[in-house]
């Protein structure tokens, strides 16, 4: 299923209480629909979806949802290493009018590719919204075999992975032995690019908070024929790239967004905010454009 090129993990904004900020989160997503993003996953690891309840994850579900007004896709994420609870998460958020879930690789109890399969498909059966599969071993401790994304393809309402293994040989199998219609996004800001070369459909990004009309730019170049171009946009957006991963996620994207004027406020613990010797360094790495849309 294509869900758009630019699929922006969307930050989730808090107050100085450290709740869940509703103006601020209305802010943020029509500047994201404005500058690039096709589509926004809420509650995702960027979401800092360790740290939310799952009524303040499903309260964000449904607010999004109606301030995005059928404008851009939303995915809700709904995993867990929990299967029961991620049935549970998924038919609660199935009622919250977003468009589709994604699910976390089950991470800290390291089931085998059998209990991976089994772990999606039983939540998959238990909702008619589509299924996007998140392999991200980096995160989880274990990924998801390209055997077992191929036979989870086949399960109808199974139609999409955010691929942020880094493993293009991977990512190549999956696109070439599953259905035409089911489709990958690279869970790498860096890999965009060479995801989009071996038939990748986009990315979900983090980078896309700030430079996201420079990426939807640099996909269209991409897809028009113009790889030259995509590549001399890739080179340059790069540097900011890496800086948005140089501290722990999300703090670094945050302290991003405060900047150029979008306040999404401060990170939960565990995580922490970043130093001002951590924000300079970022600030000397953000575009001069602040975040709106490339002009060519």
């Amino acid at each position: 299923m294509n869900f758009g090129n630019v699929l922006t993990a969307m930050v989730t904004p808090f107050d100085q209480n450290g709740d869940i900020n509703f103006d601020a989160t209305r802010t943020l997503v029509n500047y994201l629909i404005a500058n690039g993003s096709d589509g926004l996953i809420v509650a995702g690891t960027t979401g800092e979806s360790p740290t939310l309840t799952n009524t303040e994850k499903l309260d964000l579900f449904r607010f999004v949802a109606q301030v995005a007004n059928g404008r851009v896709s939303v995915i809700a994420g709904t995993g867990s290493n929990n299967t029961r609870a991620s049935i549970e998460l998924t038919e609660q958020a199935e009622q919250t009018g977003v468009d589709a879930i994604m699910l976390t690789t089950p991470y800290y109890n390291k089931p085998s590719q059998e209990g991976l399969y089994q772990h999606y498909k039983a939540i998959a059966h238990a909702t008619s919204l589509p299924v996007m599969l998140y392999n991200i071993p980096g995160r989880s401790a274990v990924g998801i075999a390209p055997e077992t994304i191929i036979r989870l393809s086949e399960v109808n309402n199974v139609v999409s992975v955010k691929e942020a293994s880094g493993n293009i040989d991977a990512m190549t199998d999956i696109i070439r032995q599953t259905p035409d219609d089911f489709t990958l996004y690279s869970g790498d800001d860096s890999m965009t690019l060479p995801a989009l070369a071996i038939g990748g459909n986009g990315v979900i990004s983090v980078a896309s908070h700030v430079i996201g009309g420079d990426m939807q730019e640099m996909v269209q170049h991409f897809k028009n024929g113009d790889v030259q171009r995509a590549a001399a946009i890739h080179q340059q957006l790069l540097p900011t790239m890496k800086a948005l991963f140089a501290q722990p996620s999300p703090s670094p994207v945050k302290a991003a967004l405060n900047m150029i004027g979008v306040s999404v406020g401060d990170v939960r613990l565990p995580m922490v905010p970043l130093t001002e010797e951590e924000k300079q360094q970022l600030r000397q790495k953000l575009p001069a454009h602040n975040g709106r849309p490339h002009s060519a």
